[in-house]
């Protein structure tokens, strides 16, 4: 089985597909392509006024923005206000896949000036004297960041800045180093980071708060949050405090790590001014600070509160998200659709359905219209919520609205009806989909194979797979998906189908091996699934750890240890083998089928391989011998078992007592019950019946009661706890407790099998209750229980205390055992005729 897990990143975009793969028959094999979405282009982040085509400069970019960032004291915080105007635009930069030989990015067309033709010329001209040499002696500061910043390839950009140090009629400032710092951190070349932090300290250049902030992001995208935060702490030494994009990036660093308290805790000291300690415990003291600022009353920018919803949302603090919401509005900053979209996914998320409805009329109200991402992410919270008619009507309100579905908004509805087989619905959108011309993805495509076979429509599955395959564009790992659904559901004679057209088109993958290896497993075509591991290295294919793992496991729990053992050795001198999981299914095949002498020389082999054999391993054998019956044998494990650090669990402590109590070992018994008796998950019933079965027979009265007694509270005795009570009670002569034992099983319906009824009747021969015994000899009868010699023996006892001879017993005895049909008969009507002079007595 198959589930595909959506993802949405902070803004609630979808993240490329990821699907995870549920074992069957303890294999587990991914079979999944992830999911292709389509890029999401992000700006980089710069803190540079950006070239207006209309001649705008910086004082006028300025001015555009004092309206939204007032500082605290009524004026305008202007360097902030153009920093976040610039965040805001382009926050989460990502280098944009190289096309072609193009070392430029195809923006250039949003310059005015010269900018097109430099970056047109830098594109074509290698060289780059000639490239620069029109515009050598008039390049502005603003112009060579541009130029950096539009570089695709990190090589040419540092090329480039290179070229600018060496031609010493330029300076290099330090927004020409940040832009480099995030280009080479996005390409995680971190050595060239440190190079160039390293120079730029030699030449006098001091980094600014944004300096600071790029390293801290590159390192956090770069998944090194360790090291982020050192530059961080740097920052602090230096008497720097993180403005509000440093303190966002520091809050999506920890958010991302999944620490929100940690999140949370940075930005409430940050708010408050107070001394922020690190992971290191290193604290930079606020009078450290040359610019002690306290951002409580610092109105905020509509990415840092979207940045704080999500925070809270993913640490399930929705009280908190909802806050931050009602502050933002308070604040006079209105929320975007990213914010709606943000906080509405968090409430979703969390089954608060009734406060996704409430959030969006507050969208309405706010007239903030919804985009395509807010249908998507109410399509998919509704299909989370098994209310797929709702998700569809979402679809049909989105096309309302004119906002074009795309590809996640059917790909997430055609997945719902496909996992719940709705075939007609499915049907109907996927002809919309051809009709819009929209590709229906391989992850799809598989799901939608996996519908038709789980409502019973093979043919129809099998043209579905046929529209793809004759297109001539499925990947490996498609195929390897349809062979496994095949597989899963025993249709092995479609999967090998798929296999083959897999193989006609040499489109061979391990992948499409080891799921066609899992499909004859499953069809326990166990020499198939051993010929199509032998025939990869043929095709060019290397067995890899799972393949492996597959087939073992499969010829394991089939019984064909024997065949296992070779691949599992083969799989050892391939250096595949990292634990012993693979060596204990092939002991335990070994233990079931009696072998116990392959199974200890498989372990003696694993030992010699240095392979640690676990708490289950130790299990296997331990149980093994105790089946057996072999006390010195188990007894070793033990003691091995303990020398090698293991402490018993459970199953080990049950294995021993089943051992000690076919044996007659009272007190190793005992000390062991005690030992489960301490465990989590205390004794199981088996092991009680155990010690039961060996009180009873030294006649220890109080023990075994008391065990049974407890049995009883905890509703888990079973027949085989009555039995051995009653065989107690009868043996030691309190004959009245044992009726009220047989008396008790009748009511709960525990006297069904012939070892129970043979006592009753056991019980009734020695008490000289003649009625009783034909009565529930009669019951066992109709039952349908046949009797054995200890019923007839217990028979025979009442017959012959109502005043039947021995001989004539005896001769019901052979007509039984020559004639059961004509024997039973004859004790039937032995019986019968006992009764009636019993009741002609009687009266």
């Amino acid at each position: 089985m198959f589930i595909k897990l959506q993802l949405l990143d902070t803004n609630c975009f979808p993240i490329s597909g990821s699907t995870k793969t549920l074992p069957g028959k303890g294999v587990s094999v991914s079979v999944h392509p992830a999911e292709k979405f389509e890029p999401i282009p992000k700006k980089s982040r710069e803190h540079i006024v950006p070239h207006s085509p209309n001649g705008g400069d910086k004082k006028s970019a300025i001015g555009r923005v004092q309206r939204h960032f007032p500082d605290r004291r009524g004026g305008v915080n202007q360097e902030r206000g153009l920093k976040m105007q610039n965040f805001e635009e382009n926050r989460d930069g990502e280098v944009l896949p190289e096309k072609v030989q193009s070392k430029c990015s195809r923006k250039s067309v949003s310059y005015g000036g010269c900018i097109p033709e430099i970056l047109e010329a830098l594109n074509t001209i290698h060289d780059l004297d000639e490239a620069l040499r029109p515009w050598k002696e008039t390049l502005s500061n603003k112009e060579r960041s541009i130029i950096l910043k539009e570089q695709v390839r990190w090589e040419r950009a540092l090329e480039i800045f290179e070229w600018f140090k060496r031609k010493g009629c330029y300076e290099l400032n330090v927004i020409h180093y940040n832009i480099m710092f995030r280009t080479l951190g996005k390409a995680q070349k971190w050595s060239h980071v440190e190079s160039l932090w390293n120079e730029m300290r030699a030449k006098g250049v001091v980094p600014i708060n944004s300096t600071y902030g790029t390293l801290i992001d590159v390192y956090r995208k770069g998944e090194l949050k360790e090291k982020a935060l050192l530059w961080l702490e740097r920052m602090q030494k230096q008497g720097m405090e993180p403005d509000e994009v440093t303190m966002g990036i520091v809050v999506q660093l920890y958010k991302k790590a999944g620490e929100f308290q940690k999140a949370e805790d940075f930005f409430r000291k940050w708010s408050l001014g107070q001394p922020l300690r690190l992971e290191n415990n290193s604290t930079v003291a606020t009078s450290e600070v040359d610019c002690k600022v306290s951002h409580i009353n610092v109105c905020l920018s509509s990415h840092t509160y979207n940045t704080l919803i999500d925070t809270y949302g993913k640490a399930g603090q929705l009280q908190e998200a909802s806050e931050t919401l009602a502050r933002m509005i308070k604040e006079g900053i209105a929320p975007t659709t990213v914010t709606f979209n943000t906080i509405i996914h968090v409430y979703g998320n969390h089954g608060k359905l009734d406060e996704v409805s409430s959030l969006l009329q507050k969208m309405e109200a706010l007239q903030c219209q919804p985009d395509t991402r807010t249908y998507n992410i109410l399509i998919s919270l509704h299909t989370k919520h098994n209310d797929v008619d709702m998700a569809a009507k979402y679809l049909a309100k989105m096309k309302e609205a004119c906002v074009e579905p795309d590809l996640v908004s059917y790909r997430t509805l055609l997945y719902a009806y496909s996992i719940r087989q709705m075939v007609q619905e499915a049907e109907e959108l996927i002809r919309e989909m051809d009709e819009r011309g929209l590709e229906i993805d391989e992850f799809t495509q598989s799901a939608l194979t996996r519908m038709y076979i789980e409502a019973g429509m093979l043919e129809r599955s099998w043209l579905w797979f046929m529209r793809f395959h004759t297109a001539g564009n499925m990947t490996s790992e498609c195929y390897s998906a349809n062979i496994d659904a095949y597989g899963e559901h025993g249709h092995t004679f479609e999967a090998e189908k798929i296999f083959n057209c897999c193989q006609e088109r040499k489109n061979h993958s391990v992948l499409e091996f080891n799921v066609m290896i899992k499909a004859y497993g499953i069809g326990k075509l166990y020499e198939k699934a051993c010929q199509v591991f032998d025939n990869m290295e043929k095709h060019g294919v290397v067995a890899d750890k799972c393949s492996y793992s597959s087939l073992i496991q499969i010829l394991a729990s089939a019984d064909k240890p024997h065949i296992a053992k070779p691949y599992l050795k083969k799989m050892q001198e391939e250096g595949l083998v990292s634990d012993c999981i693979l060596y204990c299914a092939v002991m335990s095949s070994f233990a079931n089928l009696g072998q116990l002498e392959m199974a200890e020389g498989l372990y003696k082999e694993m030992i010699k391989y240095k392979v640690q054999p676990d708490i289950i391993v130790f299990g296997v054998l331990i149980n093994a011998f105790a089946d057996a019956g072999s006390v010195k044998e188990a007894i070793c494990y033990v003691d091995e078992m303990k020398r090698a650090g293991l402490t018993g669990n459970t199953i080990i402590y049950n294995s021993l007592i089943k051992l000690y109590t076919k044996v007659g070992y009272l007190k190793e018994a005992q000390e062991t019950y005690k030992l489960l008796q301490s465990s989590e998950e205390g004794p199981s019933v088996y092991s009680s019946n155990c010690m039961v079965d060996l009180y009873t027979k030294r006649c220890m009265v109080e023990e075994a009661e008391e065990i049974f007694e407890s049995l009883k509270r905890n509703e888990a005795a079973n027949e085989f706890s009555f039995a051995m009570m009653l065989c107690m009670y009868k043996k030691i002569g309190r004959l009245e407790e044992a009726i009220q034992i047989v008396k008790q099983m009748r009511k709960t319906g525990l006297l069904t099998d012939l070892l129970s009824y043979n006592n009753v009747l056991g019980l009734y021969a020695v008490n000289g209750s003649p009625r009783e015994a034909v009565e529930t000899f009669k019951e066992m009868i109709e039952a349908g229980i046949q009797p054995d010699d200890c019923t007839f023996r217990s028979l025979g006892i009442v017959l012959l205390k109502c005043g039947l001879s021995k001989k004539a017993v005896g001769r019901l005895e052979v007509t039984s055992k020559r004639d059961a049909y004509r024997g039973l008969q004859a004790w039937m009507s032995a019986l019968s005729c006992v009764l009636e002079v019993d009741d002609y007595d009687s009266e």
